[in-house]
């Protein structure tokens, strides 16, 4: 075994991966409508790139499950679809509560380690599933979702998405009250998916530190899904963290080049590019003809350093995307593989201390930070009722 990788798994060892996405949770609800005695991650899943026994050689510690709905779902289906998704992930954590513990807090995440079991936290993907209703939001807080990503593919009537046509200039008026709900209660501000735009908004508007949970950096890869220098910048200023991604849509601008031809391709026969259930199985023909790229872990190592030289060591972190695309870069193909990641970061000279940041401290940070802020509000702030009829003169979608 190469010595960086050696070094690489008793790193993880010591400082367990945080990691901020997988979207394991929709496989299960597509291949087995949440029925885990018929996909059972106990023993190696052919169907996934995620189990149990390959987190634990990956060396992952927590993990943010997304209960991710697709965002051509609106208003009451949408909201029904992410409850169902929620209830997938709890029942996963009591099927598997001897390897899995639900977290909601950073305290509960060390507390997790401690007791041998994989910390599992909920993030909620994109605003259509709060189907623009502030108690939507409160109720999915105490089923334990953590963070909620503004948008997805789609823009929502109060944000801008980075893959749909601009409508509202970033957050409407209910939009920036949606992020003051948010820090009230304790829920991290999630910007990945979102405009330029609104990132910038949200990053004026929130009163805690902001996440992006699975983005790369624009300037690496000039990509609509990843973060401009500018907001990586703010992020620095605002004391949040970027968790860099693996995507290789996202990470390679060979495999953007290709996934841009492939959307155009894709729109000529019908098949909406920003559909992501749809454009997944075009894509996979489409390859068989156009042979896809490959991106590699010296692409994700060159975000990772960009984000560092950019916002600083203590503001990036790694959020893998397992499960929620079709490819990913040569030597990071499942989720057992981040020791090789980090083995490869060993040999860019990364120190040890900065290493532990990356993997673990800066996301536990921002957590405690997003957890003390919410205490502090809840003593002077409550729950907003505010409706969207109201803030913006629009009916509730």
């Amino acid at each position: 075994m190469p010595e960086s990788l050696s070094h690489a798994r008793a790193l993880l060892a010591e400082h367990p991966l945080v990691d901020g996405h997988n979207d394991l949770p929709w496989e299960a609800r597509v291949q087995v409508g949440y029925d885990f005695d018929r996909l059972d991650l106990r023993a190696r899943v052919a169907s996934t790139v995620t189990d149990l026994p390959r987190l634990r050689a990956g060396g992952v510690g927590a993990q943010f499950w997304s209960v991710f709905v697709p965002s051509t779902l609106q208003g009451d289906a949408a909201v029904t679809a992410t409850l169902e998704q929620v209830d997938g992930v709890h029942r996963m954590i009591r099927t598997y509560a001897a390897e899995l513990a639900l977290a909601r807090t950073a305290e509960d995440i060390d507390v997790a380690g401690s007791n041998g079991r994989i910390a599992s936290l909920l993030g909620a993907e994109g605003g259509h599933s709060i189907g623009c209703s502030l108690a939507t939001l409160r109720a999915l807080f105490a089923l334990g979702v953590r963070y909620l990503t503004l948008t997805h593919n789609d823009k929502v009537p109060w944000a801008d998405s980075a893959t749909d046509v601009p409508a509202v200039g970033g957050l409407t008026e209910f939009g920036r009250e949606v992020v003051r709900e948010m820090n009230r209660l304790g829920m991290m501000v999630d910007l990945s998916h979102v405009a330029p735009s609104t990132m910038r908004a949200a990053l004026e508007v929130s009163e805690a530190p902001v996440i992006f949970s699975h983005s790369s950096a624009r300037a690496v890869c000039d990509t609509p899904r990843n973060v401009p220098d500018d907001v990586l910048e703010r992020l620095r200023d605002g004391g949040g963290v970027c968790m860099v991604t693996f995507v290789p849509d996202f990470v390679s601008p060979a495999v953007a080049e290709w996934r841009t031809e492939a959307a155009a391709a894709a729109a000529e026969l019908g098949v909406d590019p920003k559909d992501w259930v749809a454009f997944k199985a075009f894509a996979a023909t489409y390859a068989e003809r156009h042979p896809r790229p490959a991106a590699t872990i010296g692409d994700v190592v060159a975000h990772l350093e960009h984000v560092r030289e950019v916002a600083g060591i203590d503001h990036v972190g790694i959020g893998g995307d397992y499960d929620g695309t079709d490819t990913y870069p040569t030597g990071l193909e499942d989720v057992s593989a981040y020791p090789r990641l980090v083995s490869a970061l060993v040999d860019r000279t990364w120190s040890d201390s900065d290493l532990a940041r990356l993997l673990r401290g800066n996301t536990l940070r921002v957590m405690r930070d997003v957890e003390a802020v919410a205490r502090d509000l809840q003593t002077t702030r409550a729950p907003s009722l505010r409706t969207i009829a109201e803030l913006d003169g629009s009916p509730s979608a």
